[in-house]
């Protein structure tokens, strides 16, 4: 196991603790402890890692934090989703993602000759596995073993055949981590699913960076206000980890809610994200 990602499995322990127990504030070194790294060795590994102190993190990722910032934009968030898509930030909207979305009968005819390249990359939430075909990324998601990323994903696509092939939508995909969002080239997708799946994917493309919705915004956003459980479901199916962004979906009530690869995770990305949000206001 390499340092960077023995550094994240410590990240995202401590994560796990201060999320479970951050209304007693825990100090760093309470939080240091829990990984078995000094205070002072522990504060630069994660400060490396989030661009903030561990102290300013726990302020990011504690309901407090969710509640508040859901509260700010929850008069003007759809409005900006609906009315102006990816503008919602600076230039988000150069992140245009356009979906292609296969029918069941496509899919069940192109089945046998979908191919399907597939690569692992190191990431600051951990290692993910990510797969295309020549028409766009079709897969991305968190796995540290290699092996059982690589079986999830075939029973995913059980009758195509895969190569392990590092390519350029991938590398366009993956250059989301470390290059501002403002700067991307366009991301293509190539999405397979029913027609509603397909229309929630795309307004979480919507939601701007470092910002939450809520379920029943969603359900709101596609003309669908009383479907918030089936939207959760649909969110549930996304296969794009990341990417499409269903992290910055919560509760309404200002809980994180679930996520397929973890509430801890999905903490910490909505930390990361606020935090890389704040840097950037403050250069």
């Amino acid at each position: 196991m390499d340092e960077k990602q023995s550094n994240y499995q410590r990240i995202e322990k401590a994560i796990d603790y201060i999320h479970k127990n951050f209304k007693q504030q825990p100090s760093l070194e309470d939080i240091a402890a829990t990984v078995n790294l000094s205070p002072f060795h522990f504060q630069r590994v994660f400060t490396e890692w989030a661009g903030v102190s561990p102290k300013k993190f726990t302020q990011y990722i504690s309901i407090g934090y969710s509640k508040s910032l859901l509260k700010k934009q929850n008069a003007t968030l759809l409005d900006t989703a609906y009315d102006t898509g990816l503008s919602g930030t600076s230039r988000l909207h150069d992140l245009f993602v356009q979906i292609e979305g296969m029918t069941p009968g496509e899919y069940k005819n192109g089945a046998n000759t979908l191919n399907i390249n597939y690569s692992f990359a190191m990431t600051p939430f951990g290692q993910l596995i990510i797969g295309s075909t020549p028409k766009g990324v079709c897969y991305m998601a968190f796995e540290q073993n290699k092996q059982r990323a690589l079986t999830t994903m075939q029973q995913r696509f059980p009758h195509a055949t895969y190569e392990e092939n590092h390519d350029a939508y991938q590398q366009q995909a993956l250059s989301i981590f470390d290059k501002d969002w403002s700067q991307l080239d366009r991301i293509k997708l190539h999405l397979s699913g029913t027609p509603f799946q397909l229309k929630v994917w795309e307004s979480l493309l919507k939601i701007p960076f470092a910002q939450l919705s809520t379920y029943g915004d969603i359900a709101q956003s596609i003309g669908k206000p009383k479907s918030a459980r089936a939207v959760g479901t649909a969110i549930g199916k996304n296969p794009i980890a990341f990417l499409i962004p269903c992290h910055r979906v919560i509760q309404n009530t200002g809980h994180i809610g679930g996520y397929m690869w973890g509430t801890t995770k999905k903490s910490a990305i909505i930390g990361w994200e606020a935090a890389k949000q704040d840097n950037k206001a403050q250069n």
